[in-house]
């Protein structure tokens, strides 16, 4: 799976009508359609955009958010709620962390404290994490092993396409640190 069907597929998962787990459904449905290498390839993919999401400004972003409650596997599930987001929004908040205040589902949890947020209001989706495993699972026949195949797959993979640590983008240096319209919705 290339980039590009990537990434279509997070602006239609953003769009789809439903909630995340009706919206997961769509996202195992496409899926289950290609061949189970593909959805190795997502994954890989998946893992990579949300590997460029940890940065100390979009850390203290989301800790602003949610009222300094953001765990390290809350913001791994964040990553993946900003990915899901499509690729312009991801974009957005990649290079302005304070573009949050932009986002309608993190806008709309101003002035709630955040033990009053429904599970599917948290700007967090774990669940996401999930699913290109489970699809290759099902069409490989390894639902017993534990996803010992699946993650074989993915580090091969992974290796492919791992670029020497001198050629890796240095997003952070440029990212600007201030989220002054964050700070307002949530002070």
């Amino acid at each position: 799976m290339n980039e590009e069907t990537f990434w279509a597929l997070m602006d239609e998962l953003s769009c789809r009508p439903g909630d995340r787990h009706e919206r997961l459904e769509w996202l195992r449905g496409e899926l289950w359609c290609r061949p189970a290498a593909e959805g190795v390839e997502f994954q890989a993919r998946l893992e990579a955009a949300c590997a460029a999401v940890a940065m100390d400004a979009l850390w203290r972003a989301v800790s602003r958010i949610e009222g300094g409650l953001c765990s390290d596997d809350g913001f791994d599930y964040f990553a993946l709620w900003l990915v899901a987001q499509g690729q312009g929004t991801y974009k957005a908040v990649l290079a302005n962390p304070d573009a949050l205040a932009d986002v309608a589902e993190v806008r709309a949890l101003v002035g709630r404290h955040p033990r009053a947020w429904c599970d599917d209001e948290w700007p967090e989706w774990e669940e996401l994490d999930y699913v290109a495993q489970e699809v290759f699972d099902e069409l490989t026949g390894q639902e017993d092993d534990c996803g010992e195949a699946f993650y074989e797959a993915l580090e091969a993979v992974q290796e492919t396409w791992a670029k020497p640590e001198d050629e890796i983008d240095t997003i952070e240096a440029t990212v600007r640190a201030r989220t002054p319209r964050l700070d307002a919705l949530f002070p």
